[in-house]
């Protein structure tokens, strides 16, 4: 389900999704909700590529609980939607 960042009370989150277009945004969030995970979305600018010309964009990024993080990416994978791959320090 879909939360303020109230509800995560200065939890650490990490990004699983960059959702480019609106449409992509929603079904994102609607494999989110079904599948009845908490997540945050904000949205937020990166920096895309036009012609090889960089632009700034403003996008959904998609953020859950590090401890659901990598289950929720292979549900978005299995879904057809591109996931951010976050490189930790270990």
């Amino acid at each position: 389900m879909r939360r303020d960042t109230e509800h995560f009370m200065g939890e650490e989150l990490e990004l699983v999704q960059l959702a480019r277009r609106l449409k992509e945004a929603k079904a994102v969030e609607e494999c989110l909700t079904e599948a009845g995970i908490d997540y945050h979305v904000a949205a937020e600018e990166y920096i895309g590529t036009l012609l090889f010309i960089p632009r700034r964009r403003i996008g959904a990024h998609f953020y859950v609980r590090p401890e659901i993080a990598e289950s929720t990416r292979d549900l978005l994978r299995e879904k057809g939607f591109f996931v951010v791959e976050v490189e930790h320090d270990d």
